[in-house]
Parts: C-alpha cells; structure tokens; sequence
C-alpha cells in the first residue's frame, strides 16, 4: 500500500533513539524527507547517518532541547527552510521520572508539565502555520497507554499524558476546518530502553530478577510479548500519511491488547 508520503516533510521531535527513531526511520522508509531533533549533537549526527544510509532518504538533524521555546522555535525553522515547509509533525519525549503523589514538589511538576506538555504546545503552535499551508498537514502525538489507564508509579507521566490526549482531541476539532488530521498514539510494553529502565527499576524495588519482572509483563498482555519500536512506528507513520484521509481525534494504544479498558 502507497501511503503517498513521498516527497513529503516531516518533522520528528527526540528522534535520536526510541520511539522517535522508530518513527523516522519508517517515514523515511515511505520516501519522506525527515527533520530529526533531540539534544545530543552526536547522536542526532549519528542516527541521521544511519537512516539516510538504511533508506537513501533526505534525513537532516537539529539540536533542540524540547523545555526551551526559543530551542522549538528555531527547529520548526530550521526544517520549514530547508524543506519548503512542514506537512507532517510528531511530538515525542522523554517522560518525566517515576514516583507516586507524595514524592514530588512544585519544581518536579513544573519540570514535567514543561517537557511533556509545554513543549507539544509550543510545537503546534509553530508548526501550525506550515500545517495549514500544507493544505493535509498531520500531527501525531506520542503519549502513553496511560492515556487510556493509569500506570502505578508514575503521577508525573499520567497526569499530563493525560493532557496530551484531552488537547489532542480539542485541536482535531478546530483544525479540521484547515484539513489537518491529529492523534494521539500511545505506547504499551514496548521494547525501549525507557521500559527496561523501568523494568529494572521494579527489579530493584521488589528484588527479584529483571526476567521475572519482564514476564510477569508479558503473561498480562494477550499478545504475550513486548512489542516493538518498529511496530509502533508502522502505526504513527499510517496516522500522518494522506492515506489516513478521515481518522482524526482518536486517542489509540499500540499495546497488544494489555489495556482493558473500551
């Protein structure tokens, strides 16, 4: 299946590993051409190297650190310039670290909501003119399956996951007058090394092997396995190509059936 992303720009915020690369990576797969970002000059330089080398795709890097407007500012563009425009956006990031209610104070939620929610704001909102002008601009937005139901030991990341979702779904209805389509698209169990940091994590608290706790993940998702970054990347990817012309709005899990909820 064509999903008519050829020629298309896109731009793919923390994009040098994870979900991000993931997703970069399968844009450039269809033909797009690709911003990436993250704040590590070296490891941008190096994953654009391997996508372009892995998909002979136009794949360009810029250093932005998503808690700094001027940071998001000056990547929207950067990718507009070089690309005459942006038609595709999506909003990745780091989570913001583990804990229950009691752990944290005003700094720890000011922190988390700037990265987490802040940043998919500020990019919107400077992409949103490129979007328009793309005439089927996309947006996806990379949360959690927390958006869905809550994830023990992470207030900070369910809170404004949480977010994303509620602005998501207020965006798709004023936008749709412009023609362009945003989702919300969160992960399950998926093999990143974020999970494995929390797998770990769990391992240490309760004191047993990193395998016990992994399994015990899998015996509690009906696929019974992790999936994988290139999983997930297929479905975002489909999300912001002209293919998916009349899905907008939805809050989705890419999660092997783990979540119950309807």
């Amino acid at each position: 299946m064509d999903l008519g992303l050829k020629d298309k720009s896109a731009l793919v915020l923390a994009s040098s590993k994870g979900l991000g690369r993931a997703i970069a990576h399968e844009l450039a797969a269809e033909g797009a051409r690709v911003m990436i970002s993250g704040r590590d000059e070296a490891a941008l330089a190096g994953t654009a190297d391997e996508i372009r080398k892995e998909t002979g795709a136009e794949v360009l890097h810029h250093v932005a650190d998503l808690t700094r407007s001027g940071d998001i500012e000056a990547l929207v563009e950067a990718a507009a310039e070089r690309f005459g425009g942006i038609d595709v956006l999506v909003t990745n990031t780091g989570g913001p670290p583990a804990g229950t209610f009691e752990d944290f104070g005003d700094a720890d939620w000011q922190s988390a909501f700037e990265l987490t929610l802040l940043s998919l704001i500020r990019a919107v909102r400077a992409t949103l003119p490129h979007l328009r002008t793309s005439g089927a601009g996309r947006v996806v937005c990379v949360a959690s399956s927390s958006i869905k139901q809550p994830i023990d030991n992470l207030t900070l990341s369910n809170t404004f996951r949480a977010g994303i979702a509620g602005l998501s779904k207020s965006l798709s209805a004023e936008l749709a007058p412009d023609g362009i389509l945003i989702n919300t698209l969160g992960p399950g169990r998926i093999a990143t090394d974020r999970s494995r940091s929390f797998d770990a994590a769990l391992a240490d608290r309760l004191g047993i092997p990193i395998e016990e706790v992994r399994a015990g993940a899998e015996a509690r998702i009906p696929l019974g396995r992790y999936g994988t970054p290139d999983e997930f990347a297929r479905v975002a990817v489909f999300l912001v190509s002209p293919a998916n012309s009349y899905l907008t709005g939805q809050a989705l899990l890419v999660d092997g059936g783990m979540v119950r909820a309807l």
